[in-house]
């Protein structure tokens, strides 16, 4: 069965208000509401994984989002943690601001799966309207409600 990105969106894994200042701080964060459900076996193991894949190339997309992930064996199931910061993560190659930080970590076999949710939240990002939105709410609900809705426009 594929995964669908609304499947994905669990109020407990996002951080509204990212008290970090640095990327790692940021994504130690985010981690550390992913594992709140236990999706995650060992949360310092997959935040190394997913910093790791960072130094090697960012997961910058522009537009303040980034898509910071790992293929991993920590997890059986693709597992996604959400991060806003209104001040902006120095997250880029040249110090660009993410807002929205996005970060998933997905089982080695389920790598089309990915592709797709990723892709999903892509194209939702991408698009203006979508972002100021998401920038702006004042819950997690809200966050997941806008994203269910967005996703179910996709073509």
């Amino acid at each position: 069965m594929a995964v669908v990105l609304a499947d994905l969106l669990h109020e407990e894994n996002i951080a509204l208000e990212l008290a970090a200042a640095t990327r790692a701080e940021a994504l130690r964060e985010i981690v550390s509401r992913m594992t709140a459900g236990g999706a995650l076996r060992d949360a310092g193991k997959f935040l190394a994984e997913v910093l790791a894949r960072e130094e090697v190339h960012t997961t910058f997309m522009g537009n303040g989002v980034a898509f910071p992930h790992a293929r991993t064996d920590l997890t059986e199931e693709i597992v996604l943690g959400i991060g806003r910061s209104r001040a902006g993560i120095p997250f880029g190659e040249n110090g660009e601001l993410a807002h929205l930080i996005f970060v998933i970590g997905v089982p080695k076999r389920m790598v089309t799966d990915y592709l797709v949710c990723v892709g999903a939240l892509a194209r939702l990002t991408k698009d203006e309207k979508s972002r100021s939105a998401l920038l702006s709410v004042g819950s997690a609900g809200e966050l997941v409600e806008i994203l269910r809705a967005g996703s179910l426009l996709l073509p």
